[in-house]
C-alpha cells in the first residue's frame, strides 16, 4: 500500500489506500495517524469516509483526531450529521471540538442534541462562550438571530485608524472569525454608532479617530426573517449586517454568505420535502429511516385505494384477470414513491459530497436494507386489502409479493441510478426520475402479471 504521507497535495490518494489506512489507524487507536489521513484528503472525502463508519467507529475517529481537524469536519457537515459526530462523545472531548467551531454552528448543534447532553457539553466550555451559544439557540434558525455570528469586529469611537490597522496586521487565528467584516464602532454605552469602510482606513492618517471617518451603519434586529435579509443583501452590496438589540448594542453579525447558504439549504429541503426526505442521510439507523419513510408511504396506500375504487366500480362486469389489472397502477405508483425517496437521498448526498459513483455498492446495501423492510410491510398491507376486497387470499398473495419485490427493485434503482448517471456525466437531477418511473412500471407490470399467470387456477376459484 502506498503511504499517504508520501502523497503531495496535488496527488489523488487511492480509495482503497484511504480505507485501509483508516482501518489500520482505528485498530491501533493512533490519533496522530488518523489526523494525518483526515488532513491529507479533502474535507468532503473525509466526511464521506467517516459517515460510512458505524457510530462507534465514528466516535472513535472524532475523539482521536485533533479538535481542529474534528471541527473542520463538523463545520462542513449537514446539521444532523454534524450533531451525530458530536453526540456520544465524552463531554470534555466534545467541548474542545465545539470551542473550535463558529458560533452559529455551535448553536445549530446544540439545538440538535438532547437537552441533557447539550448542557453537559456547554458546562465544559468557557462560560462566556457557552452563554453565547445558549443565546443563539433561543432564536429561530431562519432569523437574523439564528443566522448571526457572535464575534463582532468592533472598536471604540475614540480608537484611531492606526489601532485598527495594527489589529488587522496581527493576522492571529481569532481574526479568522470575523470573515471580512468591516470595523464597527461603539460608544461609551456600548451602542453601535458607526461602521468604517476599508477605503477610509487606507486613505486616512493613522492618528485619525474612527469617529471622524465612520458612517451610519445599516442594522437589523434578531427577529428579521431570512426573506427580509435576502432582500436587504440584494439591495445593498454589504458582506455583513450587524444585529442589534432594542438598545442598539451589537449582538452579532449576519453575513451575506450565511444567508446565501441558508437560502440554498431551504431550496434543497423544499425539493426533498416533496418526497418527505428533507434531512435523511444513510448514516442514520436503518429502523429510524424505515419508520420515517413508512409514515408517508403507508398513508399513500389509502390514496391509491381511493383511486383504484373508481375502476373497481365496474368489477362485476370484468373477469378475474381484470381484477388483477386494477392493482397494476397501485403497485407501480407505490414502488415509484419508494424509488423517488431513494433518489432524493442520493441527490442530497451527492450534493454534500457524502457519496460519489465509487460508493455504488455501499449505497445499494444501505438502500436494500430499507427496501426489504418497507417492501414487506407495504406488501402485507396491500395484500390484506386485496384479500378482503375479493375474498381470495391468492389475490392478496400476488399483489403483496409483487409490491414487496418491486419496492426492493425501486429503491435499488433509485439509490444507485443517480451515482451511475453522475459517473457518465449525465445530470442525475434531470434523468433519474424518468429512468426510475420507466423501470418500476415495467418491473411492476411484469411481476403482477407473471405471478397472476402462475396462480391463475387459484384466482378463478
Amino acid at each position: 500500500m502506498k503511504d499517504i504521507d508520501d502523497h503531495s497535495d496535488d496527488m489523488v490518494i487511492e480509495e482503497k489506500d484511504v480505507k485501509k489506512a483508516l482501518d489500520d489507524a482505528l485498530e491501533s487507536a493512533d490519533g496522530e495517524r488518523l489526523t494525518e489521513i483526515v488532513e491529507s484528503i479533502s474535507t468532503q472525502d473525509a466526511l464521506r469516509h467517516v459517515s460510512h463508519l458505524d457510530s462507534q467507529e465514528r466516535d472513535q475517529v472524532v475523539s482521536l483526531i485533533t479538535p481542529e481537524a474534528a471541527a473542520t469536519l463538523v463545520e462542513e457537515a449537514p446539521e444532523n450529521l454534524a450533531a451525530s459526530l458530536i453526540e456520544g462523545l465524552d463531554s470534555s472531548v466534545a467541548a474542545k471540538i465545539m470551542e473550535e467551531l463558529q458560533s452559529d454552528t455551535q448553536a445549530d448543534i446544540v439545538t440538535e442534541l438532547e437537552t441533557e447532553e447539550a448542557e453537559a457539553i456547554l458546562a465544559e466550555m468557557d462560560p462566556d462562550e457557552a452563554a453565547g451559544v445558549r443565546r443563539l439557540a433561543e432564536f429561530e434558525p431562519d432569523s437574523a438571530g439564528g443566522l448571526m455570528e457572535l464575534d463582532v469586529f468592533s472598536f471604540h469611537n475614540s480608537d484611531t485608524v492606526g489601532a485598527v490597522l495594527a489589529r488587522m496586521a496581527k493576522g492571529d487565528e481569532e481574526f479568522e472569525r470575523y470573515r471580512g467584516q468591516h470595523p464597527y464602532v461603539i460608544d461609551d454605552t456600548g451602542r453601535l454608532v458607526g461602521v468604517v469602510s476599508l477605503r477610509s482606513l487606507l486613505t486616512s492618517k493613522r492618528a485619525t479617530a474612527l469617529a471622524d471617518i465612520m458612517s451610519t451603519p445599516l442594522t437589523v434586529t434578531p427577529d428579521r426573517t431570512q426573506d427580509e435579509l435576502e432582500e436587504l443583501f440584494e439591495e445593498h452590496p454589504f458582506l455583513g449586517l450587524p444585529v442589534v438589540d432594542d438598545q442598539g448594542s451589537p449582538l452579532g453579525v449576519v453575513s451575506r454568505a450565511a444567508v446565501a447558504e441558508a437560502a440554498l439549504k431551504r431550496s434543497e429541503q423544499d425539493s426533498l420535502a416533496r418526497q418527505r426526505m428533507s434531512d435523511e442521510l444513510r448514516s442514520m439507523p436503518t429502523w429510524f429511516r424505515s419508520r420515517r419513510r413508512l409514515a408517508w408511504l403507508s398513508s399513500n396506500i389509502v390514496l391509491n385505494i381511493i383511486a383504484a375504487s373508481v375502476i373497481s366500480a365496474y368489477e362485476e362486469t370484468l373477469a378475474a384477470v381484470i381484477a388483477i389489472a386494477v392493482f397494476l397502477p397501485m403497485v407501480s405508483d407505490m414502488s415509484g414513491c419508494s424509488g423517488n425517496q431513494a433518489v432524493g437521498v442520493s441527490m442530497r448526498e451527492l450534493a454534500l459530497g457524502l457519496a460519489r459513483p465509487a460508493d455504488l455498492f455501499h449505497v445499494w446495501k444501505k438502500e436494500i436494507s430499507v427496501g426489504v423492510i418497507n417492501g414487506i410491510v407495504l406488501g402485507i398491507m396491500i395484500g390484506i386489502v386485496a384479500w378482503l376486497w375479493k375474498g381470495n387470499p391468492y389475490l392478496g398473495l400476488v399483489i403483496g409479493l409483487a409490491l414487496a419485490a418491486n419496492t426492493m427493485i425501486a429503491v435499488s434503482i433509485g439509490g444507485t441510478v443517480p451515482l451511475v448517471l453522475k459517473r457518465f456525466g449525465v445530470d442525475p437531477a434531470v434523468a433519474s426520475g424518468p429512468l426510475l418511473t420507466t423501470a418500476t412500471d415495467m418491473a411492476g407490470f411484469f411481476l403482477v402479471l407473471s405471478l397472476a399467470t402462475y396462480f391463475m387456477p387459484y384466482l378463478l376459484l
